[in-house]
């Protein structure tokens, strides 16, 4: 009977490596230890240890930068929403390694447009608190929202500064609500759009449009348009269930 052929060294330092990655033990940024490290450490050429870091680069699973070192690759920041979820993109971002980014880029506090049937079904004739935003992550476009507050259902909305606070993740952590209305469509970018998200004019979008209600009075409306490819929505369901 043959014997099982030993791992080569090769085999042995880029499974160790990738064991560390996979068990989390090296997160997502974690510097990898130099070359001259790993070469101590393993008894080993700069040849050898060179060839095992760019096999994990070529798969994916780490980022090699020059003078910096090797690094732990992040996951790209391509967000999943469970279908039912009202999510908090900021954490969403933060939590799969990225900097997240938030820009106001329009805000007023106005009277509902007499031809815009969602400001209508929100506040009447009364008014409304409009906004536009853009979320980033690593400095990168990420999605464009258009929202409405109806600040009769939440008046102190009224002295958020929201050039700081992103009105999502203000309204999820400070109001309560008691039932939500999801809109799933896809559409191409406009010229307009297409300039702030700084891609190709007619890009896919992903869009969602979100109605939110603390009993029978409702509390915000929101579309926000995510880049095609950084956005799933993943609805999780068993045999029989309803």
């Amino acid at each position: 009977m043959k014997s099982k052929k030993a791992p080569t060294l090769n085999h042995r330092i880029r499974n160790e490596i990738e064991s560390r990655i996979l068990s989390g033990e090296w997160a997502p940024g974690f510097r990898i230890p130099f070359e001259h490290e790993l070469m101590a450490q393993y008894g080993c050429s700069r040849m050898t240890v060179n060839k095992v870091l760019t096999t994990l680069a070529e798969s994916g699973m780490i980022e090699r930068r020059r003078r910096a070192g090797s690094f732990v690759a992040r996951q790209p920041p391509h967000l999943e929403q469970v279908a039912l979820e009202i999510p908090d993109i900021e954490v969403a971002v933060t939590e799969r390694g990225h900097e997240y980014g938030y820009q106001l880029l329009d805000h007023a506090h106005r009277k509902a447009k007499a031809d815009a049937p969602e400001e209508l079904l929100l506040v009447g004739e009364g008014k409304l608190l409009a906004m536009r935003c853009l979320h980033l992550a690593d400095g990168k476009p990420l999605a464009l929202e258009r929202r409405f507050i109806n600040p009769d259902a939440v008046p102190e909305t009224l002295k958020v500064d929201f050039a700081i606070h992103a009105p999502g993740s203000w309204l999820l952590q400070n109001v309560s609500w008691t039932r939500g209305e999801h809109r799933i469509s896809a559409v191409a970018a406009t010229a307009d759009e297409a300039a702030v998200l700084k891609v190709p004019t007619g890009t896919a979008c992903l869009v969602i449009d979100r109605q939110t209600w603390r009993g029978d009075q409702q509390i915000t409306w929101v579309r926000q348009k995510f880049l095609g490819d950084a956005y799933d929505l993943i609805a999780r369901f068993a045999p029989g269930s309803r």
